[in-house]
């Protein structure tokens, strides 16, 4: 505040009045003041990444709970100030950080970045429902400064006590950071166990304790700036859990490492902002390209820009490690019968929709479409993108304004544009890996957001050409016309989405098996080993990339389609994480995750509109927290869902004569559910009773099967199994007993 005050006193015969320097300084406290808020938030999250290796997305998420926590102390129950902050910060926060370590975090060792993303973000979800589920998000909560007051003046600016604490706050924080991490055996320990964990403990750390001890006083930290925040915007758990996106930046600025560079990252960033807002407000309004929006979008350019600058630092991805992924060869007879399975299925399903359930489903395969963009994206090549949402929202618009009449060419110029556009995102990120790369995709998604398509209609520069996206807040889609068949029902859009993803699905296992597939995979094993051997790693990311953001665009043209118009608000970025989590949820190395990710979505929406759930009031918010539950599971099983139910029900397949009797019930109940007014549900819920009693009866057999193979003695039994060899020969039966005992996997 000091030197703003000299430098407002030196710019002082160039502002030409005593009240510009009045609004520089009130700018320039503003922006400090937001700064320290930034700096806290991104110090947390250096934190946790220097001593864990996690980037948590729901830092946030924990910062807004810490201060409704506060907010309910100390505004609901009357607790005094200091005693409201110290339990959230010393109690609380460490307990509930702690207890994230012990029941999630800990189970993420030998995980991908992309499955430890996907945990952090169902987190981010899970939290922000829970918010939502304990404080009602419809009463206003103001006016939560810990320190009323009007302060005192800087230059005849008056500064609140409120902003000088933040500002002495943040200070504090990085200079305890700094020496806990670089001077104290406890700070060096943590991140001793992030470089190498088994190495740390032989040297007499202890990893888990130190993982424990990171997460604890970085859940502290992100309650502290939750509290900070809330003395300056209203309490609502969705905008207050993405504030800390504005902090990225200011971590990356940092690298990721360093406390004082994040520091300075931070001060650019809310000074830059807080000028922006001040003297930019004058002539916004009537300027078509930067308005009020373009200066929210301010910290995601500056983190995307910071991201392409920046040399990049060494990830934590232990990229030599092993991990626990599997990247199955699937076949194409299985990928055509997978296809037929869902359009056959589809058309038998018909007759029992209802209107509503049609669109239901039709969304249904719409968000496994962008789902299954990501497939060959991040389940094959390896790079994770968090914008695809957004790209489907170009290709939506795209469909809107060049598929005039139902032209089947805006579907042409939808999957055209977004391969460009994700092209385009590809080409000045082809450096970038891992979080690194999710958080630069995560930036353009932001940045559409926020700004692009908030744009109100505009002409392009330097032509006549008049560019208007979203109209005055949503614009019409019309109905798909091909070989002169109108698709203008919903039920005929259904069987259009349904077609087309199973031809995409194809499509993708063909991709999966081809030259380019292998490269892929690769390339995502070894980038390094991929480019010493020659192999063209511009060009191999820039093709996916572009191909993966194509299929993205046609699912979000077909989705615009079956809603019949499309806004802003459908396309926004935490629309689209779900999407993304899910996907990861379900399997992001298969097609079947794909449309696992679509079920779930689609049905998780429905399901509060279930007449047997319409009455019971606590579903809703029930429904909210479940999308976060499902991606926690990620971290015993990084494989994802369908390789569960595919290791469950193979024994069904392979039973040929019992999956045929399953096949000759399912049918005749399906043809009584289609005779009679029963309901549809009575088919769903015995198609499930059947199947679970198929497979527990096939599964049972093959233990008396094997009961029986194994005679009265099980064969090894106690020491036997390192004398085989040695007092007898090896028999077949020996060596695949052998294999059994030892977990082995056949090599085919």
């Amino acid at each position: 505040m000091v030197l703003a005050a000299w430098l407002a006193q030196g710019l002082g015969p160039a502002l030409d009045a005593s009240s510009d320097v009045d609004k520089f300084l009130s700018f320039t406290v503003a922006g400090l003041s937001v700064a320290a808020i930034l700096a806290v938030g991104a110090s947390g999250l250096v934190l946790t990444y220097t001593t864990t290796g996690v980037f948590n997305f729901a830092h946030g998420a924990i910062g807004m709970l810490g201060a409704f926590a506060y907010w309910q102390l100390r505004f609901d129950w009357g607790w005094p100030a200091p005693l409201a902050i110290a339990t959230v910060l010393f109690v609380l926060g460490p307990l509930f950080g702690a207890l994230l370590e012990l029941v999630i975090f800990r189970g993420l060792q030998q995980t991908t970045e992309t499955v430890k993303l996907v945990v952090t973000v169902s987190l981010l979800f899970s939290l922000i429902g829970l918010a939502n589920w304990v404080w009602d998000p419809d009463v206003l909560r103001r006016d939560a400064k810990f320190l009323s007051g009007r302060g005192f003046d800087v230059a005849g600016v008056a500064v609140t006590w409120h902003e000088f604490i933040t500002i002495v706050v943040a200070v504090a924080v990085a200079a305890g950071l700094r020496v806990l991490l670089y001077h104290t055996r406890a700070g060096i320990a943590m991140r001793a166990a992030v470089d190498d964990r088994p190495l740390a403990a032989l040297n007499g750390a202890r990893p888990d304790r130190s993982s424990m001890l990171a997460w604890a006083i970085g859940s502290s930290l992100a309650a502290l700036s939750g509290i900070l925040f809330v003395g300056t915007i209203s309490l609502a758990p969705a905008p207050m859990s993405l504030l800390i996106v504005n902090a990225y930046a200011a971590a990356m600025i940092g690298r990721l490492r360093s406390l004082p560079m994040t520091f300075v990252g931070a001060l650019v960033l809310g000074l830059t902002e807080g000028y922006l807002r001040g003297y930019l407000s004058d002539w916004t309004d009537n300027n078509q390209y930067f308005d009020s929006t373009f200066v929210s979008a301010v910290p995601v350019i500056v983190l995307f820009v910071v991201l392409l600058v920046l040399p990049s630092a060494r990830l934590r991805a232990h990229g030599t490690a092993r991990t626990r992924e599997v990247v199955p060869m699937p076949s194409m007879r299985g990928a055509f019968t997978f296809a037929a399975v869902v359009v056959a299925g589809t058309a038998l399903a018909i007759p029992l929709l209802t209107t509503a359930n049609a669109v239901t489903m039709g969304r249904m395969y719409g968000l496994a479409i962008v789902a299954l963009a990501l497939v060959p994206l991040i389940g094959l090549a390896g790079q994770v993108s968090l914008a695809h949402w957004s790209l489907a929202g170009i290709g939506a618009v795209t469909m809107a304004h060049l598929g005039t009449g139902g032209s089947p060419m805006g579907i042409v110029w939808a999957f055209v544009f977004t391969a460009l556009v994700g092209a385009l995102i590809a080409l000045p990120t082809l450096r970038l890996s891992g979080i690194y790369l999710a958080l630069a995709t995560a930036a353009f998604a932001v940045f559409l957001d926020r700004w692009v398509f908030r744009l109100r209609p505009f002409d392009l520069p330097f032509t006549d050409v008049k560019i208007a996206l979203f109209g005055t807040g949503s614009v019409g889609v019309p109905d798909l016309k091909l070989f002169g068949y109108t698709f203008d029902t919903y039920y005929r859009q259904l069987m259009l989405m349904a077609t087309t993803f199973a031809l995409m699905s194809v499509f993708v296992v063909w991709l999966r098996r081809s030259r380019f597939g292998r490269r892929l995979l690769a390339m995502k094993d070894s980038p390094a080993a991929c480019a010493t051997v020659g192999m063209n790693l511009t060009m191999t990311k820039l093709t996916i990339f572009a191909v993966s953001a194509g299929m993205a665009g046609i699912g979000g043209a077909l989705i615009g389609s079956l809603q019949g118009s499309t806004n802003q608000q459908n396309w926004e970025f935490t629309v689209g994480l779900p999407v993304f989590m899910v996907a990861v949820v379900g399997g992001i190395q298969r097609v079947g995750g794909a449309l696992f990710a679509g079920i779930s979505l689609a049905v998780l929406a429905a399901m509060p509109d279930w007449p047997v759930l319409r009455n019971v009031s606590w579903f809703p918010n029930l429904a909210t927290v479940t999308p976060g539950l499902m991606g926690i599971g990620l971290g015993r099983n990084p494989n994802g869902a369908v390789a569960d139910m595919r290791e469950a029900f193979e024994p069904l397949a392979r039973a040929r004569a019992v999956f045929l009797a399953f096949l000759a019930a399912l049918g005749a109940l399906y043809l009584y559910v289609v005779t009679s007014d029963v309901g549809a549900w009575w088919l769903i819920i015995g198609g499930v009773v059947l199947l679970l009693g198929a497979t527990a009866f096939v599964q049972s057999r093959a233990r008396g099967a094997d009961t029986g193979a194994a005679g009265p003695q099980p064969m090894f039994a106690g020491d036997e199994l390192e004398w085989v060899g040695i007092d007898r020969p090896f028999t077949p039966d020996d060596l695949a007993a052998l294999d059994d005992r030892l977990g082995a996997l056949e090599v085919r």
